[in-house]
C-alpha cells in the first residue's frame, strides 16, 4: 500500500474560548507548507488551554466535534487534533483522542485507560481502540501516561496496529524516561510509535517518531515548537515481523498452537499460543 505522509505538531495548548477558526487556519497553513500530508497529529489537550482542562468537557455530540470533523473534511485529511475533555453519559470526564476521517466522520474515539493518578482528575476508559486508514494501514491510541503501561501497547498491536499514536502533555523532568519507553514499545511489539509532546513554556517537547525495529525516525532535541513532517511506510510492520528485528528476533512467532498457555495470575487470564499473533492488521 501506499506510504502515510504525516505532519506531527508539537505545539502549545491554545486557549479554550478561542475561535477554532484559527485552529482551521493554522492546519491550513501548515498544509500549505506540506502539501500531500494525509494525517496531522497534535499533543494531548491541544485545544482545552493551559489552565483546568477539565472546564472545557463536552460530549462527544457537540458543536466543537462537529467543527473539527467538517475541518478535516473541508482539507480532505485525516486529523487527531489531540485530546479533549469529553463529558461521558454518566457524568463522567473523560481524556479523549479523536480520529476524524476525509469524509468528515469521526471515526474514533478513544478514552484514556489510564490517567496520571494521583495528578489527574480524568475518570478511565474501559477499552482499546484501533481505527482504519484504508490506503495506508491500521492505527491505534495511546494517550501520555498509557504508554508506562505495556499491556496497552501490546493489544493495539494485538488488534492490528501499525502505527500507535501517543498525544502527550508532559511538563515533567521524566519526559526522557518516556522517549525510552516509546522505543520500547516500538521494538516489544514491532509498530511504529509517533509521541508527539507540548511545546514550551507550558511543556518540555522534545517528541520523538520510533519505527518499528527502534529506530528514531524524528526527534525533537527541545521544548521549542516543532513539526515533524514524514512518510511512514506502515508495510515496514509485516517486512520487521517476517524477516525479525535485527533480522532475528521474531516475537510473534515466538509460540506453536501445540505449546501450552502460560497461565497470567495478575490478570486472572493467560497467553493462548493460539490466540497470540495479530489479529490482521490494516489493509495492505
Amino acid at each position: 500500500m501506499p506510504p502515510l505522509p504525516v505532519a506531527l505538531v508539537q505545539a502549545e495548548p491554545v486557549p479554550y474560548d478561542r475561535p477554532l477558526d484559527t485552529f482551521a487556519d493554522e492546519v491550513t497553513t501548515l498544509l500549505a507548507d506540506h502539501p500531500g500530508t494525509r494525517l496531522v497529529m497534535y499533543p494531548e489537550l491541544h485545544l482545552c488551554g493551559a489552565e483546568n482542562p477539565r472546564d472545557t468537557a463536552e460530549p462527544l455530540t457537540s458543536a466543537r466535534t462537529a467543527t473539527l470533523a467538517e475541518l478535516a473534511a473541508d482539507l480532505d485529511i485525516w486529523l487527531v487534533p489531540g485530546t479533549v475533555c469529553e463529558s461521558g453519559p454518566n457524568g463522567e470526564v473523560f481524556n479523549t483522542a479523536l480520529a476524524f476521517s476525509p469524509a468528515g466522520e469521526l471515526v474514533a474515539h478513544y478514552r484514556k485507560i489510564f490517567p496520571w493518578r494521583p495528578y489527574e482528575p480524568y475518570d478511565p476508559g474501559d477499552r482499546f481502540v484501533v481505527f482504519d486508514i484504508p490506503e495506508a494501514g491500521r492505527v491505534g491510541f495511546s494517550i501520555c501516561y498509557d504508554a508506562w503501561f505495556p499491556e496497552l501497547t501490546r493489544h493495539l498491536a494485538w488488534m492490528g496496529a501499525d502505527l500507535v499514536l501517543n498525544p502527550v502533555q508532559t511538563t515533567t523532568p521524566d519526559r526522557a524516561q518516556e522517549l525510552v519507553l516509546a522505543r520500547a514499545n516500538a521494538i516489544v511489539n514491532q509498530v511504529f510509535v509517533a509521541s508527539v509532546n507540548v511545546a514550551g513554556p507550558f511543556g518540555v517537547g522534545r517528541s520523538i517518531v520510533v519505527g518499528p525495529e527502534g529506530d528514531v525516525l524524528a526527534e525533537s532535541p527541545d521544548a521549542g515548537p516543532t513539526t515533524f513532517a514524514l512518510t511512514l511506510d506502515l508495510d515496514d510492520v509485516a517486512r520487521t515481523r517476517e524477516t525479525g528485528t535485527a533480522g532475528v528476533n521474531r516475537m510473534w512467532e515466538q509460540f506453536r498452537d501445540t505449546d501450552s498457555p502460560i497461565e497470567l495470575p495478575l490478570y486472572q487470564g493467560r497467553i493462548d499460543p493460539g490466540r497470540w499473533r495479530p489479529r490482521g492488521g490494516g489493509p495492505r
